[in-house]
């Protein structure tokens, strides 16, 4: 039997520390459009008496906001016109988990219910990628995977940042740190601070240390299930935040918070395994092409299926416009969609062999939502395998500036249009959802076309 996970809790546990007074408050949460958690925080007694067994009230307008949370209309899911009602957040008992970081607290994930039918909400981002899983468990495989994610942190406060207009912001360090054991210490208060309450906290840390930036840093997390996986990160992104806030501090997850700077990744790795969660399904003696690495067809297949949808799926992948300031030549950053094994200029690098051998693909940065990334990536894969597509031949070398390969979209603007015109989007996600999340993206580059930003001001103010 495998070992409990600290700081995990089953529902009598949480029942029994309530009593004791050991946890008064249960942070009840669902992941928004952006991948945020948006909910409540329920004091205990009364989420055993009310939110247990019935579920936690929110208004659907959650599903259908942005950044602003501005009630954002054209949505087909709610509207003005429709009243924005509420939807029924069912609890999720298997994410119940401690949140060391805060006092006396729980945390619990919840799905999305439509409040009169209890039907899961399609457009809801857990929601979509347990469509995605389902289908692979239908067709025998567990999808399990690991988002390695990258963030700065700031000598500032998030109000100084603010106060500063986010400009000329003081970063832990002022060179590369990339591994840096001495830089690394210099901010082990923050680090070590996060690694220890997500521990404790029911989300298993690998390891911390210094990337390729100055204040740039990376938190690894345990790779298991795909939507335990997504959990995780989330959970992992507002714990860092609300850690460092509680520090007087700041760290963005933005994909590219400075022009001059590395931008922040989340390279997501993906395998498949059998229904035990014992087999890794990729392992195999067959030749790629190209290469001397050794794999299952099954492997080949789901290679051939990413590679072949992965314009399609930028947009799911990349969800802002600061996303694709990130890709640049040079910045371990892709631009080219190509595989190779162990290289981190491609869009898709091969790492491990047998039963560690899986795909990492290194397009999305740290904004993505790892719900829509994820899902998007299986759904791809998985189409890979169900029509026995063949991969191309490896690429050998520097993709950065290759001819004849595909590329990542450059603007948000290009990966809507690739999106538009998806066939096997709308086939895998559903016309309902596909169109949700492009009204969504366009929206987001509306409303950046219509900004007046501070490069303007300093290009045209006087010298226009």
């Amino acid at each position: 039997m495998a070992a409990k996970i600290p700081g995990r809790l089953s529902r009598a546990e949480l029942e029994e520390s309530i009593h004791a007074g050991e946890i008064e408050t249960v942070v009840t949460v669902v992941p928004d459009l952006y991948g945020r958690l948006v909910g409540k925080r329920i004091t205990g007694r009364f989420f055993l008496d009310e939110t247990a067994d019935h579920g936690m009230h929110v208004c659907d307008y959650l599903l259908a906001c942005d950044m602003e949370m501005d009630p954002t209309p054209g949505y087909a899911f709610t509207s003005w016109e429709k009243g924005y009602g509420d939807v029924l957040c069912k609890v999720d008992w298997n994410t119940l988990r401690r949140a060391t970081w805060l006092e006396k607290s729980a945390l619990v994930v919840c799905d999305v219910h439509d409040e009169e039918s209890e039907a899961l909400v399609p457009v809801a981002p857990r929601n979509v990628l347990r469509k995605q899983t389902a289908r692979a468990a239908e067709l025998g495989y567990v999808a399990m995977g690991a988002s390695e994610l990258e963030f700065f942190a700031f000598k500032e406060s998030y109000e100084s940042a603010h106060d500063k207009g986010y400009d000329k912001l003081d970063t832990f360090g002022r060179y590369v740190e990339d591994y840096h054991i001495l830089q690394g210490t210099k901010v082990e208060a923050l680090n070590g601070a996060i690694r220890k309450h997500l521990d404790q906290s029911g989300v298993p840390v690998e390891f911390s240390k210094g990337e390729w930036g100055p204040g740039q840093q990376e938190i690894n997390l345990r790779y298991c299930e795909l939507v335990e996986m997504a959990d995780r990160h989330v959970i992992y992104k507002n714990a860092c935040k609300e850690i460092a806030a509680g520090l007087g501090l700041a760290i963005t997850f933005m994909a590219k918070w400075h022009a001059e700077m590395a931008g922040n990744s989340m390279h997501v790795h993906t395998s498949l395994w059998d229904r035990a969660g014992n087999q890794n399904l990729f392992a195999g003696n067959e030749s790629l092409p190209g290469s001397a690495l050794r794999a299952a067809p099954l492997f080949r297949w789901w290679l051939a299926g990413l590679l072949e949808h992965a314009r399609e799926i930028a947009l799911f992948l990349a969800p802002t416009v600061n996303s694709y300031k990130r890709f640049v030549e040079g910045t371990f950053a892709p631009t080219a969609i190509g595989w190779s094994v162990d290289n981190r200029t491609a869009g898709f690098r091969i790492v491990g062999h047998d039963q560690g051998l899986r795909s990492e693909c290194r397009i999305p940065g740290a904004d993505a939502n790892p719900y829509l990334a994820f899902a998007a990536l299986l759904a791809a894969g998985l189409d890979g395998i169900e029509r026995k597509l063949e991969p191309p031949k490896m690429f050998e070398g520097n993709l950065y500036g290759a001819v004849g390969l595909p590329q990542v979209p450059r603007t948000l603007g290009e990966a809507i249009g690739v999106a538009e015109g998806s066939s096997f989007l709308r086939k895998a996600f559903g016309d309902d959802v596909v169109e949700h999340y492009l009204h969504f993206a366009r929206v987001e580059k509306r409303k950046f076309d219509a900004a007046v930003t501070t490069w303007e001001r300093a290009r045209y103010f006087e010298r226009i």
